[in-house]
């Protein structure tokens, strides 16, 4: 019997796609047994508040634009046909019965570690999928860094973040250097953040 394929799930809101988020899963698909990343792009996180959101089809856009000529990598927007607010235990299990050849495991910051708890169902999630950790500024990880399930990157420490990148915009600043060129370019054309 062969071995399932092992999918990294990088959730996130993508808003927008950066340079940190592809250093990141480029790392993880170099230095772990990941053999393919998947950006799932949610389309509301529970714990967030929506506001800033770009629409999910211009943030899938971005993404596709980022990632469409590397093929460790791959979009991925089975949220937007689930049910919201999009719960992660309710995406792992669509996309195990969906892709019952594959193995699926997460991918986060030690931040979010930090606050699993407060997730839908997090033990369902310790108990059947590997979860993979890189370091984010400020943060240790939590109560869950030593659990068995988790494993810690020695990824880059990224201290560049969206929200960063759309105050910068809005500021009128050059950001072509922290995201792929296409990205910079659609986001540039589409007036995206700009108000």
């Amino acid at each position: 019997m062969s071995k399932k394929k092992k999918i990294g799930l990088y959730f996130g809101s993508f808003n927008p796609i950066h340079s940190g988020h592809l250093i990141i899963a480029s790392y993880l698909s170099e230095y772990s047994d990941l053999k393919e990343i998947w950006f799932v792009v949610s389309p509301q996180n529970p714990l967030k508040e929506k506001t800033s959101l770009l629409a999910d089809y211009h943030r899938l856009a971005l993404l596709n634009v980022a990632i469409e000529n590397d093929p460790r990598f791959k979009p991925c927007d089975i949220e937007f046909k689930l049910p919201q607010p999009s719960y992660t235990i309710n995406t792992l299990t669509y996309l195990q019965e969906k892709y019952p050849q594959k193995e699926f495991s997460l991918i986060m910051g030690a931040d979010n570690l930090e606050s699993i708890s407060k997730w839908k169902n997090h033990e369902q999630i310790f108990e059947y999928y590997d979860i993979y950790v890189y370091p984010r500024p400020g943060s240790d990880g939590g109560n869950f860094i030593n659990h068995p399930k988790v494993h810690l990157v020695n990824a880059p420490l990224i201290e560049i973040s969206s929200s960063f990148i759309r105050t910068a915009i809005k500021e009128k600043k050059d950001m072509s250097y922290f995201m792929p060129e296409k990205v910079c370019q659609y986001i540039l054309e589409m007036h995206f953040y700009e108000k």
